[in-house]
């Protein structure tokens, strides 16, 4: 099925184009951390507002999306190497309303609801009253999701759209091993392999097997139970989204993968030798970064606008409570995702 590229041209009702916009904040309430440690040292300060340049439009932050890269950051993995300064704020995704936009014609006015990605750590992140993010990354928030829900959607999303339709370009009767089915970027990645016709095997605990078969997933392994590598054989590509470091996942997918089949290593820093192990295999290899894609984002929403996907929200947490929601994401068993209520709607 072909999609005509996503507009992020909203209805003139969405935003008040011509009208003086609010003058931008000064401050703004967001979470923090001084160092690189556990979940404790996420705490709640007053910090100057970002400002918007070129082509970057200011949102006003209404939920913020949980990601396991944000605990990373702050544990010293992730892109904690890219953090310039401190107090840094965390946080990839966001949901909020336009504030100002670059120019009075922009497709994005002030007072449209927008969801998408900022570049944190080269920006504040989205753990915050307020954002900055170039007007690529955005685009119209689902009308049928509230901000909460749409929070929840733009990394998990974007990464499983590039995953199974950039980079494994499923399509009917392709075979795709999925691990970690029932988590952020899982659920939607079993959810868009299904939808354009693919074969889809996922790995999750048993609490999860009947979701994620109304998901679209035809089979369902319980990793607790069972070693996928003695039920599953001869798939086109493995989407391993667990890591060496869990169970040694990407070594063991190697031998389930048809000659030529292809793996892809989302988190790779603990197996900096998978192309080696992948070529000695007879298999492909590549590892995986998620791009800010607006108008990928665009098509996502009309996809969550006519039903054919959805996003789960587990919990949502409060601003401050932020540490908590770290903790509980740190456990790994986190059902779709974890989304921090910044402020009103």
């Amino acid at each position: 099925m072909r999609f005509r590229p996503a507009r992020t041209i909203t209805p003139r009702s969405a935003g008040l184009a011509g009208t003086l916009p609010a003058p931008p904040p000064e401050q703004m309430r967001a979470v923090v951390y001084d160092g690189l440690g556990d979940a404790s040292i996420l705490r709640v300060e007053t910090v100057p507002a970002p400002v918007p340049v070129m082509d970057e439009v200011l949102v006003r932050v209404v939920a913020a999306g949980v990601n396991p890269i944000d605990a990373k950051t702050r544990a010293g993995r992730g892109v904690s190497h890219a953090v310039g300064a401190y107090p840094a704020v965390p946080g990839f995704d966001f949901s909020g309303v336009v504030v100002t936009s670059p120019y009075e014609a922009h497709p994005l006015p002030p007072g449209t609801a927008v969801y998408g990605m900022v570049a944190a750590p080269r920006t504040p992140g989205s753990y915050a009253e307020y954002v900055v993010a170039p007007s690529l990354s955005l685009s119209a928030k689902p009308a049928s999701l509230s901000h909460a829900e749409a929070a929840g959607v733009p990394l998990a999303a974007l990464t499983a759209w590039q995953l199974v339709v950039e980079t494994a370009r499923a399509h009917e009767g392709q075979r795709i091993l999925i691990h970690a089915g029932s988590g952020g970027v899982g659920h939607f990645a079993v959810q868009f392999a299904a939808y354009f016709g693919a074969h889809v095997t996922a790995t999750t605990s048993s609490a999860n097997g009947p979701w994620l078969r109304e998901l679209g997933a035809q089979v369902v392994i319980d990793y607790t139970t069972t070693r996928f590598e003695g039920v599953v054989t001869d798939v086109d590509v493995v989407i391993d989204l667990v890591g060496e470091a869990h169970a040694h996942t990407g070594r063991r997918s190697l031998g389930v993968l048809r000659p030529g089949g292809l793996l892809v290593v989302v988190p790779t820093g603990s197996w900096p030798e998978y192309a080696e192990a992948a070529a000695e295999a007879g298999v492909r290899a590549t590892s995986f970064k998620v791009t800010p894609d607006g108008t990928a984002l665009g098509t996502i929403g009309r996809l969550l606008d006519s039903g054919a996907i959805q996003v789960y929200i587990e919990k949502v947490f409060e601003l401050e409570d932020a540490a908590e929601a770290h903790r509980q994401l740190e456990l790994g068993h986190t059902r779709g995702k974890l989304v921090l209520r910044v402020s009103a709607d």
